[in-house]
């Protein structure tokens, strides 16, 4: 069952482009039976995934109006995706089915710690073109999100440097995500790509692979000496850094029982978008970040948080954030 939906503010239209995924999660699985055998788990769940796909959900949930675009396939997955983007407010007029590929889709088998290894079909996520963004939409979009650099070959690069300076031209807020380090230029598209984002949000294990840098601090660094206005690198657990031209600081993470983290990425996104529609600066935004990620945590799947904005401020309230000897250093 979705989320109440909050109702839309004025002013907060925003645009989720990219990755659309069908996750298939179970937990705990800690082994995999052999043979043929049968294991029995305490919870299989089938969600809307993708660091767009994921996004937009938890975008939804915080009050903005958001407008979908990306590909999926004419299957049951399809189907699937689009139904619960529009259970969750989201709209989906943009959004394209193809006949060519069926729909991205994961498994998860969800360990006792939380942790979320994965397969993947990259599926129709693949033909997203630069065509299926009308520039109108991102003209009227008060924050234009990518979910999946390096993981959309069709807007990887000039197509989306393109786009996001569009957008820029509009007056969006320009926000974007990894899916992953897929490709080995990626260093090359990011140095396109990051002078027209106003906000990336790597993890540590994506931002050192895409910069080559042997620990986050350094690697944030330099992808704000690539251009992008502030980098927000998430370190699970140790809490995340938010970094700008003139500085680097961190942001503890809250206390939360770790129940499986896939989707705590996107909800750390989601969370600094209110922040940013809210006003506040990069640090108070990435606190109100941790804390959706918190929530989502807690739970399976990436809309586990059932995230509101009452709730993901009560949390914060209330919740203890990790001492600094468990965080950052």
């Amino acid at each position: 069952m979705s989320a109440t939906v909050p109702e839309p503010r004025v002013g907060w239209s925003c645009t989720s482009i990219g990755s659309y995924i069908l996750d298939i999660l179970g937990r705990p699985v800690d082994s995999l039976p052999k043979g043929q055998t049968t294991q029995l788990i305490d919870e299989i769940k089938v969600t809307v995934a993708g660091s767009a796909g994921g996004t937009a959900v938890n975008m939804s949930r915080l009050g903005m109006t958001v407008t979908a675009i990306g590909v999926v396939g004419e299957d049951a997955a399809g189907d699937f995706v689009l139904r619960t983007l529009q259970e969750e407010g989201v709209l989906t007029d943009l959004m394209r089915q193809t006949g060519r590929v069926q729909t991205a889709a994961s498994i998860l088998p969800i360990d006792s710690s939380g942790q979320r290894p994965a397969w993947h079909v990259i599926g129709a996520n693949r033909l997203l073109e630069l065509a299926d963004v009308p520039e109108e939409v991102l003209r009227s979009s008060d924050i234009v999100h990518i979910g999946g650099m390096t993981a959309l070959p069709g807007l990887d690069g000039k197509p989306m440097a393109e786009l996001l300076s569009a957008a820029g031209r509009g007056g969006a807020f320009r926000t974007l995500d990894c899916l992953g380090i897929k490709r080995d230029d990626a260093l090359d598209l990011a140095g396109l790509v990051l002078p027209h984002v106003d906000a990336f949000f790597p993890n540590d294990a994506e931002a050192m692979r895409l910069t080559g840098q042997s620990d986050p601090f350094r690697a944030a660094q330099q992808l704000v000496e690539l251009g992008a206005g502030c980098v927000y690198v998430t370190c699970g657990e140790r809490g995340a850094l938010v970094a700008t031209k003139n500085q680097i600081e961190t942001v503890p993470a809250f206390a939360a029982m770790p129940v499986d983290s896939t989707g705590c990425g996107d909800a750390f996104v989601a969370g600094v978008m209110l922040g940013a529609l809210r006003g506040e600066n990069p640090v108070e935004s990435a606190r109100i970040g941790a804390a959706a990620a918190a929530l989502t945590l807690a739970g399976l799947g990436s809309d586990a948080g059932e995230l509101s904005p009452d709730r993901v401020d009560a949390f914060r309230a209330s919740a203890a954030e990790l001492t600094h000897d468990e965080g950052l250093r």
